[in-house]
């Protein structure tokens, strides 16, 4: 068989345009830091990569949304943080309060004192994060969620919570129904709360009253009514629902616990006749009206017996309601600095998943650069070895020989 010049040639640029191909091929690759340049490359493997960079993605928003949860809850417990100081230090006014020693001026100032602790605590209720949402007004981010107004301090978010989804199967609450933390507090001890009428002319004073048993409560509303004969001070104890007596002429002794249905309080001073102490079931009351009673108490006159023993159970309604608003704080400060762990966890999680993803996706795209090193001279090498031989091979004729 005979072959032809130009079927040399053919052959030859051929071989040498596949050759130049292959080393193109690799010198990209080194160039570009990737084995697959084209799906064609490893369809296999650029099947599994698309598949891991598409997690990889998901699982970073995820620990985007991560931080912003976390964000926002830091936020939410600087605030709450600074309504428990202001609480607290609202209490310790309340306590210094029944100071027998104390002048009505004394009182306005403790009064003036408590007034500017409501105001701040009216701001932090109206806090906004960065973007400007507020962060206790539930789905009403743009609506400012606490407004003062002659009735009291009034409740206009709603009692939404915003969830930010940090996981494929986990949504984390990032905000808290300001309802929730400033309004639903329940009064008194929980269960019962105790009051007495303005129009009581002796000087009873209670306790804040304890459950006993709470499976004999009724949730029914109580008066003790104090009778006085002679030198001896009588008190009937009248269910107010069912129209009944509970007790009857029981002999008062200042100081003695009285007690009834799964309840008992202490009454102390002296009664005049027809003075009442009345037990109610317990609402639900803001702790602003809670300071706000409490700086009306401090601003009233306490001159006799009378007013002083009103002004000593205001002091008592406003210390038992202010723990009742300390405990409901911390208790959401707990479930927020829970969330805010959790958070963590999910950052740190998010994290390590991303590392596990990159490695992956190095070992189905990362070149690996000593072998493409290797084959690159060996392709430069048998380039060259192919061009000289087509040259020496195209320089050939029978004409060389004659």
């Amino acid at each position: 068989m005979r072959v032809s010049s130009g079927t040399i040639y053919d052959l030859s640029v051929s071989a040498m345009n596949r050759q130049q191909t292959q080393l193109l091929k690799t010198q990209q690759q080194i160039s570009a830091n990737r084995r697959m340049l084209t799906p064609s490359d490893d369809p296999i493997a650029s099947a599994r990569a698309l598949e891991i960079g598409q997690a990889d993605a998901i699982n970073t928003q995820y620990g985007s949304n991560a931080q912003t949860a976390a964000g926002r809850l830091s936020l939410t417990e600087q605030a709450l943080g600074r309504v428990t100081e202001l609480l607290q230090s609202i209490r310790q006014n309340a306590v210094t309060g029944g100071n027998g020693s104390f002048t009505a001026a004394d009182r306005a100032t403790m009064a003036q004192d408590i007034q500017a602790m409501y105001d701040e605590l009216l701001t932090v209720a109206n806090t906004t994060d960065g973007e400007g949402n507020y962060l206790f007004s539930g789905f009403q981010t743009d609506l400012r969620p606490f407004a003062p107004t002659g009735a009291g301090v009034q409740y206009l978010g709603d009692d939404g919570q915003r969830l930010v989804q940090v996981a494929s199967g986990r949504q984390i609450a990032v905000s808290e129904s300001g309802a929730d933390v400033f309004a639903r507090i329940r009064s008194g001890n929980g269960s019962f709360t105790v009051s007495a009428p303005g129009s009581n002319t002796g000087n009873p004073t209670y306790s804040m009253g304890a459950v006993t048993d709470a499976t004999a409560l009724t949730g029914n509303q109580y008066q003790i009514v104090f009778s006085v004969t002679g030198t001896t001070t009588t008190y009937d104890v009248l269910d107010l629902t069912s129209a009944t007596t509970i007790l009857s002429t029981q002999p008062y002794t200042s100081g003695d616990s009285i007690a009834f249905d799964g309840m008992s309080l202490e009454v102390s001073g002296t009664p005049a006749a027809g003075d009442i102490v009345q037990i109610d079931p317990s609402t639900d009351q803001d702790l602003f009206a809670t300071v706000s009673n409490l700086v009306a108490a401090l601003r009233a006159p306490a001159e006799g017996p009378a007013d002083q023993a009103r002004l000593q159970n205001a002091l008592t309604d406003a210390l038992v309601n202010l723990d009742q608003d300390l405990n409901n704080v911390s208790s959401v400060r707990a479930g927020v600095g829970t969330r805010m762990r959790e958070t963590d966890d999910h950052q740190n999680s998010s994290e390590d998943l991303s590392l596990q993803y990159k490695q992956v996706l190095s070992k189905l795209q990362d070149l690996d650069y000593a072998k493409a090193i290797s084959e690159l001279i060996q392709q430069q090498t048998t380039l060259q070895a192919a061009q000289k031989t087509f040259v020496d091979t195209a320089r050939l004729s029978i004409f060389n020989y004659l």
